[in-house]
C-alpha cells in the first residue's frame, strides 16, 4: 500500500481517493477547531494559496482525540474554518489518528515516518509532507509552524 492507495471520507462523507492528489507535493495535517495550534489555520492557507498553482495541497483531517479540541460535526468544522480562516484547501471527514479505529492512512503515516517521540501522533497539527511520487518526506510535530515548513515545501516543488 502506498499513499495514493488509500480512499478516505471528505467534509461532505463522500469516499475520495488519495490518487487524486498523485503528482502533487501534499501536507497532512490533523487539526482541531478548540486547540492552542488551531490559528496554525492562518499559516496553513497562506501555504496553500502561495504554492498550489505549483501543485501543493493542504489536506485537513480533523481530530477529536486529543482533549475533545474538535467535537462538532463535519459542517459546524467547515463552516468555522471557513469563516474565521478562509479555508480553501481540501478538508476530510473526522478520523482517529491513533488506536484500534485509527485510520489506515495514518497507520500507513506513522509507519512510514515514526517521528523523534516515536510513532503515536502526539496531538493536533501534527504534519507530514509527502512528495509528487507519493513518498513521506518528513514529519514536523505541532509545534512547527507553517511558515517554518515553507523551505522544505518548496525545495520539493
Amino acid at each position: 500500500m502506498g499513499f495514493y492507495d488509500f480512499k478516505v471520507k471528505d467534509i461532505r462523507g463522500n469516499e475520495k481517493s488519495l490518487a487524486e492528489y498523485e503528482g502533487k507535493v501534499v501536507l497532512v495535517v490533523n487539526t482541531a477547531t478548540g486547540c492552542g495550534f488551531t490559528p496554525q489555520y492562518e499559516g496553513l492557507e497562506k501555504l496553500y494559496e502561495q504554492y498550489k498553482d505549483q501543485g501543493f495541497v493542504i489536506l485537513d483531517f480533523p481530530c477529536n482525540q486529543f482533549g475533545n479540541q474538535a467535537p462538532g460535526t463535519e459542517e459546524e468544522i467547515h463552516t468555522f474554518c471557513t469563516a474565521k480562516y478562509a479555508v480553501s484547501f481540501p478538508q476530510f471527514a473526522k478520523i482517529e489518528v491513533n488506536g484500534a479505529n485509527e485510520s489506515p492512512l495514518y497507520t500507513w503515516l506513522k509507519k512510514e515516518k515514526g517521528g523523534v517521540l516515536g510513532s503515536n501522533i502526539k496531538w493536533n497539527f501534527t504534519k507530514f509532507l509527502i512528495d509528487r511520487k507519493g513518498n513521506v518526506v518528513e514529519r514536523f510535530a505541532p509545534t512547527a509552524t507553517p511558515e517554518s515548513l515553507e523551505d522544505k515545501i518548496k525545495a520539493i516543488l
